[in-house]
């Protein structure tokens, strides 16, 4: 019951169409490879990106590692080389508690091999073609090339 009013309040309050399931296995890969995306618009340049490292402390954890044509590339700073582990875990940025978020695919991001994590749809395919196959019925074609 609770599982379907999460869907439920998921789909059609927020307006998603994924949700979280599974756990961190503390592979470290999402602190590696990171896009950031500032208000509709993945950062372009480090000029921009050292603007906001002024606004909020969370910029200030990353660095730039490259950038490709989707934009800048980053690393967190807090991310242990050696043992993967985040050194700030218990204090770690809303971001971070939230990964993986919808918008990261929407981005064109997806989640590595190892991740722990999976990105379930809310309301699964066989549901949605149901719906679609309900609103185009035989019957309905049939009047429409009638006329």
């Amino acid at each position: 019951m609770w599982e379907k009013v999460k869907r439920l309040f998921l789909a059609k309050v927020l307006k998603k169409h994924y949700y979280r399931t599974g756990k961190c296995k503390g592979c470290g890969q999402c602190c590696t490879h990171i896009y950031v995306k500032h208000f509709k618009h993945v950062l372009q340049d480090e000029k921009e990106f050292e603007r906001l490292q002024y606004i909020h402390k969370f910029y200030s954890d990353l660095k730039i590692i490259g950038k490709d044509e989707l934009g800048l590339i980053f690393e967190c700073k807090n991310l242990d080389s050696q043992t993967k582990r985040c050194k700030i875990h218990f204090w770690r940025p809303g971001i971070c508690r939230r990964y993986p978020q919808e918008e990261l695919f929407a981005m064109g991001g997806t989640l590595s091999e190892d991740c722990g994590y999976k990105m379930e749809p809310i309301i699964p395919f066989k549901q949605i073609l149901k719906e679609v196959e309900k609103k185009h019925t035989p019957n309905k074609l049939v009047r429409f090339f009638k006329k």
